[in-house]
């Protein structure tokens, strides 16, 4: 009998599981954050240079945790047209990938889509060593040179210190379309905001609804730290040209009691600066495990009527007809235990199933405005 051995190496036995080896003979290498490249998602970007969610020197105090997490790119997109045959990204993170539930290509890795606004298709993401911190790898090579409109999708849970975007030496670069509207949707969240745990950026709920909502989308979901501090609601207040805000942290919102303080103050403090502005407000989707913990599924109820309750009094007693409440008990749908890799955060198919409820709300909001 013979020994077998029982490691087995994917990457030698199928073709398309091995990181690809790049060759940038003939490569120009572009930084993203010149013209005529357009970066999406980073509220502060144009200030500060930086890939980054928050500003460097918040105007509020923040927690260690929320500074920390601010420099995860979730949401962080790279905009352009061209005509290239080959595509290329060089990339500096600021850690490894280290997490146990969730891959590295959506971690740390970029994704790209190619198309216009609600016809963007996947086409690929980055291979690289999930050990290192930096890397290189080629997403495309011997495209037809035809003009193409470019997204690229940065990592949801690192930070990304440097971006270069690799070109051959024949293509022309230009702007990428316009969105309709200068305008931001603005979500606050969690970790499941955040992108936990996407496969890849590109299924983030957040980056689905930015293919299918033409307009640009700023994460602001932190991973186990969107508590709804008043000190976070000020500072999303100072956000320019708003032009709704999505409020998804049920799930990290400490207790009911802690919840019942933190959602109206959150509410009242971002009204303040934008009485105008459309707030959505999301209950947290359900988790697998509640079918064996009851005591979590009656919180969320109990969570879910508060906040219907809390869109009521301001839509009946403040007359604030520009907020709105969406059950998320009902975006996961039918077999929602399906969908999530923990009991608690999406797989892919959850977030598909997230954007497929919220985007029709959030455009009849939009319309309606």
């Amino acid at each position: 009998m013979s020994q077998q051995s029982s490691s087995v190496n994917a990457m030698k036995l199928d073709t398309n599981m091995r990181i690809q080896q790049s060759d940038d003979t003939g490569i120009v290498w572009y930084s993203p954050l010149e013209l005529p490249f357009q970066i999406a998602g980073f509220g502060w970007l144009q200030a500060e240079r930086q890939y980054r969610r928050l500003p460097i020197q918040p105007s509020q105090p923040i927690t260690e945790a929320v500074d920390s997490l601010a420099n995860c790119t979730s949401g962080g997109q790279i905009r352009f047209m061209t005509d290239a045959s080959t595509l290329m990204v060089k990339v500096k993170l600021s850690g490894a990938a280290n997490m146990n539930h969730m891959p590295a290509t959506g971690q740390c890795g970029f994704d790209c889509y190619i198309g216009d606004s609600g016809e963007q298709f996947y086409y690929g993401t980055t291979t690289f060593n999930h050990q290192l911190t930096a890397y290189e790898s080629t997403i495309f090579r011997q495209f037809s040179p035809e003009n193409r409109f470019i997204t690229l999708n940065f990592p949801l849970y690192q930070g990304v210190e440097e971006v270069w975007v690799g070109l051959d030496s024949e293509a022309s670069v230009t702007p990428p379309p316009s969105y309709e509207s200068n305008k931001k949707i603005i979500l606050y969240g969690t970790s499941i905001t955040q992108g936990g745990c996407a496969t890849r950026p590109g299924m983030s709920y957040t980056n689905i609804l930015s293919r299918r909502i033409n307009m640009e989308f700023l994460n602001l979901g932190f991973s186990g730290n969107g508590k709804g501090e008043p000190e976070l609601a000020q500072i999303l207040s100072e956000i320019p040209d708003p032009a709704m805000l999505i409020l998804d942290y049920e799930a990290n919102s400490v207790s009911t009691e802690v919840f019942k303080q933190t959602l109206p103050a959150f509410i009242s403090i971002y009204r303040e600066k934008h009485p105008l502005i459309p707030i959505l407000v999301i209950s947290r989707i359900i988790y697998a495990k509640e079918r064996f913990d009851k005591q979590l599924s009656q919180e969320r109820e109990v969570n879910k009527q508060f906040q219907i309750q809390t869109v009521a009094h301001r839509r009946e007693e403040l007359e604030d007809m520009h907020i709105f409440f969406c059950d998320g008990s009902q975006l996961l749908g039918e077999h929602s235990h399906e969908c999530t890799v923990d009991g608690v955060h999406p797989t892919d198919l959850g977030f598909l199933r997230m954007a497929d409820g919220l985007a029709p709300v959030i455009k009849q909001i939009l319309a309606d405005i």
